[in-house]
């Protein structure tokens, strides 16, 4: 399967961020902790320059925490400020304007030589749809300012917004996503998180990839969920992970006509959990 989406008003939104970035002190990249490489836009690099960035890996409460530790450890290795948050609950939201101060540091610096009260430090959000940048909004702003969905391409346009205490200025800013996946299973594990509308891919194959990745990496995800057998057998093999499929469908009832397994249904049961945290707090990826 090969997942590919870009429509024109992501295409709109990067020349938008283009055009703002002289007004920009500090960018902040807003990751999903459960992928991180994989939901950073590759263009970023090269939309934001040399702008001070703040990482931000966001839905850390559904990834594994040793692996988002990790994550941590190697961004920092890479000279970047990092830090795991959930936009939802808040945690650790209250550390974000003091790094936001820190890389404005020298911005602020001058201002004081100047004799002037430092103004708002003013930063850009960004991230592919779906990430988390409205509620990370409304979260530091406590109030509800920007447009929140459980799907992706909810923001539109751009809008200024202060944040409570006067002390950051933010940018929002549509999602964007890449015209291309080098990668497919870049594809995969967005489809399977939630980044992508479901309507442009196949829930089986995604659900099919996923339950393959599972039975490496957390091969009692499945059976501590849904009471089914661990994988056994060939796992290059479709055959033995369509039985997976099969036996959760059975388990869950998703049932056609004669008796026979709702494969769709039951890939679709799968990625919400999934996106539900009721798997457990899965990664997808680590940074090796």
């Amino acid at each position: 399967m090969t997942i590919q989406w870009f429509p024109g008003h992501m295409t709109k939104a990067r020349r938008q961020i283009e055009a703002k970035l002289k007004l920009i002190d500090v960018a902040i990249e807003l990751l999903d902790a459960r992928l991180p490489m994989s939901s950073r836009n590759p263009m970023v690099d090269d939309i934001l320059g040399k702008k001070p960035r703040l990482i931000l890996l966001n839905k850390a409460d559904l990834a594994d925490p040793a692996v988002t530790e990790a994550w941590l450890d190697h961004f920092g290795n890479m000279g970047l400020s990092a830090l795991a948050i959930d936009a939802i609950s808040g945690t650790q939201v209250k550390q974000i304007i003091p790094r936001c101060r820190e890389l404005a540091s020298e911005l602020i610096e001058r201002q004081l030589r100047k004799g002037m009260n430092p103004r708002p430090i003013r930063a850009l959000v960004v991230g592919i749809p779906n990430i988390g940048k409205s509620t990370l909004i409304n979260t530091l702003a406590g109030r509800k300012v920007a447009a929140t969905g459980d799907r992706p391409g909810v923001t539109k346009g751009q809008q200024w917004i202060r944040m409570a205490g006067g002390q950051l200025e933010l940018l929002d800013t549509p999602g964007i996503l890449w015209p291309k996946f080098e990668d497919q299973t870049v594809g995969m594990r967005l489809a399977a998180t939630g980044a992508i509308k479901e309507e442009v891919f196949h829930p089986e194959e995604v659900a099919f990839y996923l339950v393959k990745d599972l039975a490496v990496s957390y091969p009692n995800a499945l059976p501590e969920r849904y009471g089914v057998e661990p994988v056994a057998g060939d796992l290059e093999n479709p055959d033995t992970i369509v039985s997976v499929l099969e036996a959760i469908g059975r388990k869950r009832g998703c049932l056609l006509s004669g008796g026979r397994i709702d494969l769709e249904k039951t890939s679709l049961l799968i990625l919400r959990e999934l996106r539900e945290g009721k798997l457990g707090r899965i990664s997808l990826e680590r940074p090796s």
